[in-house]
């Protein structure tokens, strides 16, 4: 039978749609770029991302959108909640300088290496009482919005306020209070907050109940009464705003916080948040090509990612090609040796001893380092460098250098289970901020701690935070970093802003432990050498090593493990076992990032929010 020459009308519509679909043209990411040209606010929670978008529209700043996002994301426990701790960097277009905010709570009273050493423990506990820190995250809110913002604290925190008396749960949240419903359950306050159906087979509340959280809700008006009434009585905007401050910290919230801590078994002491202080500082910075990158100094994380770009400028990195064999070890490599000096060399710079910074960030050793990298195999055994020759010191610390153990605790097998418990703990994840404004105005935070779940204090609602256990109790391990009484530990929280002939480049912040810095590192190489644009940037597959000490739960290592993309092709990975990785895969590796582009020849902003988790941005 011969076909005529007339096609069905199904047929014929078949084809124009088929013609239609091979004009449109195809979107490269799962998410949209955020274009803006006014304002962009980003965070992990879409409801957070408003808060920071009514901000803009009240006529606030960059200052006042983050601190609102802070407040609500801290209300949602996006693995993160009121007694945690906040890290920021601001550029401020007034100066055209960036400042370094540090709000990481101090271990308490009491809480002496000794103490944990004699309860039989490595290191302070990941949960509970005793892994808590003083709450830093109020006061690092309250210094930024009164130094550098422009609304009052009633209007920043009124979005919050709503919410802790009640807004519908997401999955997420809900879902983990069901998963840690059985250590939830061993502290008082914690289980009235979290449990709403106690008894019941689901004991947390169910995805979109309204979630009440009326304690929190009265400790954050009070926060606002004590604004209003220093402003009634003659204060200053700043003034009041750190009236809510000494009530947080000295006053009744600060007297039932310490109360129903302690009830619970915690060490926090009213001298313990009363000597508490934020400092506002100079961050550290290197450059890589011609842009300057921004991080915060060695009571986190951030110095490693200048390390890692100082090792890395010393291969060209372009001609290997994106997630090659060769660029995926070459970097693995510098990880390795980057990471190994954190783990050692990195603590409190307000404690002694000082910590080397000026030799850890010397070009010249980030050349040595460079050249101990064998292109062949990976180094298992790589371990902390001596920086303090580029500094014109000797290394008091040699001894322990020699002794250097790169893998701890000895080796499981390497069961599903066993890597899945291993990226958790590598990957603990918290939320990120990112805001810009218009007029210049630029802010990345990473806040943590006291996420679920978490030790309630008391009738404050404050969860309390558990990063005592980034701590080590031995200065074998670390000599920068041993537990003592009003002493930050070393945490991971490490946002990044960069500059471009002294203008904001790029501004990123990622949740995720151990792996920000790794996923940071391997967005900016993205962007700078691959011309991604931000959102590929931001969804780009990325891997992420498991080589250096974990900062949470027992500080575990496993050498030579590797997590990839499932898209990772065969040759690749053949390759990359040959060179003496162990291969673990994922469908999704970018990290949940989220950024912020400046696109100084057009004068907008584009926006780039992880397709990761739930991060959420709105700009306009």
């Amino acid at each position: 039978m011969r076909i005529g020459k007339t096609l069905p009308v199904s047929i014929c519509s078949l084809a124009l749609t088929l013609a239609s679909i091979q004009d449109l043209p195809a979107q490269r990411t799962h998410k949209p770029v955020l274009h803006g040209r006014h304002w962009v606010a980003i965070t992990g929670k879409p409801l957070g991302a408003t808060a920071g978008a009514m901000m803009f529209a009240r006529g606030g700043n960059a200052v006042d959108a983050a601190c609102a996002m802070l407040a609500a994301t801290a209300t949602m426990w996006d693995v993160l909640g009121w007694g945690g701790e906040t890290q920021a960097l601001i550029y401020n277009p007034e100066t055209g300088k960036v400042i370094g905010i540090n709000a990481l709570g101090v271990a308490p009273s009491g809480a002496t290496a000794e103490f944990f050493k004699e309860k039989g423990l490595r290191y302070p506990p990941d949960l509970g009482p005793l892994a808590a820190v003083t709450p830093g995250t109020p006061g690092g809110l309250l210094t930024m919005l009164a130094e550098w913002g422009s609304l009052s604290l009633a209007e920043v925190l009124e979005p919050a306020i709503e919410m802790a008396e009640g807004y519908p749960i997401e999955e997420q949240t809900a879902d983990a209070i069901e998963r840690n419903k059985e250590r939830i359950k061993e502290w008082k306050y914690s289980r009235e907050v979290y449990l709403t159906h106690p008894g019941e087979e689901r004991e947390a509340p169910y995805p979109g109940e309204i979630f009440r959280q009326p304690d929190l809700a009265e400790t954050l008006r009070k926060l606002v009464e004590a604004e209003r009434h220093a402003l009634a009585g003659g204060a200053t905007r700043e003034e009041a705003i750190y009236a809510a401050y000494d009530r947080f910290y000295t006053g009744d919230i600060a007297e039932e916080l310490v109360r129903g801590a302690r009830e619970e078994g915690a060490l926090l002491t009213m001298a313990d948040l009363a000597d508490w202080q934020v400092y506002v500082e100079e961050p550290v910075m290197t450059t890589y090509r011609d842009i300057e990158v921004y991080k915060l100094t060695t009571w986190v994380q951030g110095p490693v990612l200048l390390q890692l770009l100082n090792i890395l400028e010393n291969f060209d990195l372009a001609a290997m090609g994106y997630n090659s064999a060769r660029y995926i070890h070459t970097l693995y490599q510098a990880m390795n040796l980057a990471f190994a000096d954190r783990d050692f060399y990195y603590g409190d710079p307000y404690y002694p001893p000082d910590e080397p910074i000026e030799g850890l960030l010397s070009k010249q050793y980030g050349g040595q380092r460079a050249a101990t990298i064998d292109p062949e195999r990976n180094d298992p055994n790589a371990g902390p460098g001596n920086p303090y020759p580029f500094q014109g010191d000797t290394n008091p610390y040699l001894h322990y250098i020699e002794d250097w153990q790169t893998e701890w605790p000895p080796r499981e097998a390497a069961t599903s289970e066993a890597m899945n418990s291993l990226e958790q703990t590598f990957s603990l994840g918290t939320t990120s901020i990112q805001a810009a404004d218009e007029d210049g105005w630029v802010v990345s935070v990473t806040p943590s701690g006291a996420w679920i779940p978490a030790v309630i204090a008391g009738q404050t609602g404050v969860g309390l935070s558990q990063r005592a256990q980034s701590f080590v109790l031995y200065e074998s391990e670390n000599p920068f970093n041993v537990i003592e009484p009003g002493k930050r530990p070393r945490a991971t929280l490490t946002p990044t802003i960069t500059l471009k002939d002294g203008r904001p480049f790029v501004s990123v912040a990622v949740q995720g432990g151990d792996s920000q810095d790794q996923n940071t590192l391997q967005f900016l190489l993205n962007m700078i050498l691959f011309g991604m644009d931000v959102q590929e940037a931001v969804e780009a597959a990325n891997f992420n090593s498991y080589q250096m000490r974990g900062s949470f739960r027992n500080h575990p290592s496993r050498p030579g493990s590797l997590l990839l993309n499932e898209a990772v092709p065969v040759w690749v990975r053949a390759e990359l076992r040959t060179m003496g990785y162990d291969l673990f895969f994922r469908d999704r590796t970018s990290g949940p990032l989220n950024a912020i582009y400046f696109d100084w020849e057009h004068g907008s902003f584009w926006g780039g929010s992880s397709d990761h988790g739930e991060d959420y941005g709105i700009a306009w």
